[in-house]
């Protein structure tokens, strides 16, 4: 995915004739708080909400205003995750979008963002979520996905969470399947560290007792 994959071609920017009262209804409507500046295809910076609201005539043309333009944007090959550090870093909720010769495209949403991630961490489809705690040394997805295939079920969509000034990490696994109970006793099994599991049948931890019960039967 790239950045121009994401452009919202419904949102306008932001002309120099436009006045202060337009922009303020346009970043309503679309729930902004930030709109580029364009003239014809020339990107001239990044307008936030916070420059408009303490003017006094709302009338007033945005280039007659003495603004001190931020000026993030992404070119139109970059990766999205490119797309994301800057949504987070800068607090933007819009990010420009250019070619190669600097001309505007249009603008990525944080609403397509937020639509984005909700397709790559599958959460619309039904299933459950098993959190692992484990070394970085030990972190093999296709043995995991070994795990959880040998009950029939596969792998939605995975991250993982590194921990600053730790050789642990954390991997959080969405599922196809709701009762995820047999997949859990089977992780217990290969002595992973089950953190927390969401959407199964047991929501106990007898999935632990079980295992721990079996071992103790069968070291009779």
């Amino acid at each position: 995915m790239i950045a121009l994959d994401l452009i919202a071609d419904s949102i306008p920017p932001v002309h120099t004739s436009d006045t202060i009262q337009k922009v303020l209804d346009r970043m309503v409507e679309f729930r902004l708080r930030h709109l580029p500046i364009v003239n014809e295809e020339q990107f001239l910076g990044l307008l936030a909400e916070d420059d408009l609201v303490a003017e006094n005539d709302y009338q007033t043309q945005i280039g007659a205003l003495a603004l001190s333009l931020v000026n993030p944007y992404v070119l139109e090959d970059q990766h999205i995750y490119d797309v994301i550090r800057l949504f987070y870093e800068q607090q933007l909720t819009v990010v420009p979008v250019l070619d190669a010769k600097s001309n505007y495209l249009g603008l990525i949403s944080i609403n397509a963002i937020t639509e984005y991630f909700a397709k790559i961490t599958s959460v619309s489809q039904p299933g459950g979520i098993i959190v692992l705690e484990i070394s970085n040394k030990n972190n093999s997805l296709a043995h995991m996905a070994q795990i959880v295939e040998s009950d029939n079920a596969q792998i939605l969509s995975s991250y993982v969470q590194a921990y600053p000034d730790s050789t642990r990490m954390e991997v959080t696994l969405k599922i196809n399947k709701q009762d995820i109970s047999a997949i859990i006793a089977s992780f217990l099994r290969y002595e992973y560290d089950i953190k927390a599991s969401f959407n199964h049948t047991d929501i106990n931890d007898s999935a632990r007792d079980r295992y721990d019960s079996l071992m103790n039967y069968l070291n009779l």
